[in-house]
């Protein structure tokens, strides 16, 4: 694993521990001699995870579209910027250059990031491993959400093994990195879920 595509919140949140724990992801990854791969924003999360990763001399690969480069929220200090025209440009240029995914908290948009992942990974369109940083129980209501689709015959529980999950940044380092994608077949009788 070269590069880890981190995708968190435009906003801080309302906790010291997510900001602290994109801190330790950025370090983690750049100590780890990885590239972070992310949105190129200067605020919240993202503008965190990515200073600590520079500041622990690692490269950081920022992918963000024209309009919110206009809006100024680009990241001007990283060490490649890649401008494209559009947010769906810019998730399949991320998911192209990055060897795992990872969620830290987030809104709207890391939910969505996240979940395009896991379905191009349940498709098989890639086999790189998709976690969920699990900050102070954040994500508990979205992982019982994908149990209970699950329980409600929505997702097949080989589907919902293709996330990882761990509450700590190495943990989460580790559990990327000994996933082993196993190939799934989408189709089904749909009355054996």
């Amino acid at each position: 694993m070269k590069s880890v595509c981190v995708f968190c919140g435009s906003c801080s949140g309302s906790k010291a521990i997510y900001r602290e724990t994109a801190t330790a992801m950025g370090q983690a990854i750049a100590k780890q001699g990885m590239r972070l791969i992310y949105g190129a924003g200067n605020v919240g999360l993202m503008g965190i995870v990515a200073d600590a990763a520079i500041k622990a001399g690692g490269e950081v690969v920022g992918v963000i579209p024209k309009f919110l480069v206009d809006k100024e929220v680009a990241h001007f200090g990283l060490t490649e910027m890649i401008i494209v025209n559009s947010m769906h440009e810019r998730k399949a240029r991320m998911a192209d250059l990055a060897d795992a995914f990872v969620a830290l908290p987030g809104g709207f948009g890391t939910f969505e990031e996240l979940c395009e992942v896991l379905t191009w990974s349940q498709l098989g369109l890639h086999n790189k491993p998709c976690g969920i940083l699990n900050v102070a129980g954040y994500y508990d209501p979205l992982l019982a959400l994908f149990d209970q689709a699950v329980a409600e015959q929505f997702l097949r529980s080989e589907y919902r093994s293709l996330v990882v999950s761990a509450t700590d940044v190495d943990q989460m380092l580790k559990e990327l990195e000994s996933y082993r994608h196993e190939a799934l077949q989408k189709w089904m009788d749909r009355d054996k879920i």
